[in-house]
């Protein structure tokens, strides 16, 4: 979970929500809890087993067989979805996002690459 600055608590489930796939969670203050977002599956994402980055200006960012940004109106953009075939070159199960001091996303996968072992990634939002 992230906490932001006016002390509210983000976080991810893996299953649930509208489509069973995970959601994007929020408890404010008073301990209140409300779902922001209830991912799809397919290009959407599904099962998010990382937790969430916040950015300066409110947006939550997380992995999800994809790298998505939740903007502060809770709409999803999917920044990039990682292609299994062929051979998974471009990695597979993403993990925890680190947002870098010049505002770039970086991260590892735990498959694909070249030697089936992962790969580290940057993306630029």
């Amino acid at each position: 979970m992230i906490r932001d600055t006016a002390g509210n608590l983000y976080g991810t489930t893996r299953n649930g929500g509208s489509y069973g796939a995970g959601v994007v969670f929020k408890i404010d203050t008073a301990g209140t809890e409300s779902v922001l977002y209830s991912l799809t599956g397919g290009p959407s994402g599904a099962s998010p087993a990382a937790g969430l980055i916040l950015d300066a200006s409110g947006n939550l960012y997380g992995t999800a067989g994809n790298v998505f940004k939740l903007d502060t109106s809770n709409r999803e953009t999917v920044l990039h979805t990682f292609k299994t075939s062929p051979l998974m070159v471009d990695g597979s199960s993403p993990g925890e996002l680190i947002l870098g001091p010049a505002g770039n996303l970086f991260g590892i996968t735990s498959t694909g690459g070249p030697s089936s072992q992962g790969i580290l990634f940057q993306l630029q939002p």
